[in-house]
């Protein structure tokens, strides 16, 4: 844990701002120094609300600010790649909500712009960041369950009925595969890789016109699998398994695990408790802190090319739906 002091700007101050500003009280130097909204008055509020900052109406506004070392980007989807350019654009470290932008050409856009700056660029994938994942990466390193061989991993949850919200209106890039598939792809990637040789997928395409609901296969190198299913209409047990030839893992609430479970060779058997310090928002700030200290322009436990992969297997899949959004070109 570093305590290299980072003062962050936010721009979208909704509900998973709330939740990251809540994990920074988490994280030694940290500081929440300015805010930025369409409303500056709603920026202001925020900002008063956790302590004080300068409120903006604009990223570009918050992003010409010096007092800024880092930005986190909360807006809804559609939003990141702009937001995100003009922040990169002027020499700001960025962390950005998942999914990191719609679809892959915005992300490469956005990776150029990051490396001709030489800025700091990272996904907001703060699951992989949870002790307890570092936990089970290191399990796996060691081989406590020989090699694995499926992953299974479900995400879904039962939102109301309202095609104007976040969730389930086309033009805000609703549906369950960028909400909640980006959580389980990413959890696939973690162990198995970021590239499948196959990917096969179903998804029930509701009345407001998104995916409520999908199941994937991918398919790996030496016939490794995963399966993975995501819903924002069906609620699901939200469990990640790992079986390997020698034992399994499992993680309950795998998006926001405290706790991971070996079944090993030999009867081994263990489970490894991490209640967060917070909430769990706090460890991956705590990442963007280390790698701005140590100089580096992204993550190596989410590094962009990872980023990158999964934003292309979620384009693919949107490709077998028929799922274009109203806004994409």
């Amino acid at each position: 844990m570093t305590d290299h002091a980072v003062r962050w700007g936010l721009i979208g101050p909704g509900n998973i701002a709330r939740q990251f500003v809540k994990g920074l009280t988490a994280v030694p130097g940290a500081s929440l120094v300015a805010v930025a909204s369409r409303s500056r008055e709603r920026a202001a509020a925020f900002a008063a609300e956790h302590g004080g900052g300068r409120a903006y109406v604009s990223p570009a506004e918050l992003a010409a600010d010096p007092g800024v070392d880092a930005v986190y980007v909360a807006t809804p989807h559609p939003q990141h790649h702009a937001t995100v350019r003009a922040c990169l654009e002027a020499g700001k470290a960025v962390l950005c909500e998942k999914p990191i932008t719609v679809n892959a050409d915005e992300l490469e856009d956005l990776i150029a712009v990051a490396h001709n700056r030489r800025a700091f660029l990272m996904e907001a994938m703060w699951t992989r960041f949870l002790p307890a994942m570092a936990k089970t990466r290191a399990w796996l390193a060691e081989g406590a369950i020989g090699e694995p061989r499926m992953v299974t991993v479900d995400f879904g949850f039962r939102c109301g009925w309202d095609p104007r919200s976040r969730l389930l209106d086309p033009q805000q890039a609703g549906g369950s595969l960028l909400d909640v598939g980006v959580y389980v792809l990413a959890l696939a990637s973690m162990v198995l890789g970021p590239q499948p040789e196959r990917v096969a997928g179903f998804a029930h395409i509701g009345d407001s016109g998104v995916d409520e609901q999908a199941a994937m296969i991918l398919g790996y190198p030496g016939g490794r699998l995963a399966s993975l299913t995501c819903a924002v209409r069906t609620n699901s047990p939200q469990i990640a398994r790992i079986d390997g030839t020698d034992g399994s893992i499992t993680v309950p609430d795998f998006w926001r695990a405290t706790r991971t479970t070996l079944r090993g060779a030999a009867g081994r058997s263990e489970t490894a408790e991490f209640p967060h310090r917070s909430n769990g928002y706090e460890y991956q700030a705590i990442e963007v802190a280390r790698c701005l200290a140590a100089g580096l322009t992204e993550s190596p436990v989410l590094p962009l090319t990872e980023s990158l992969a999964i934003q292309r297997t979620m384009d693919g899949l949107r490709r077998q739906w028929g799922l274009r959004y109203p806004f994409e070109s």
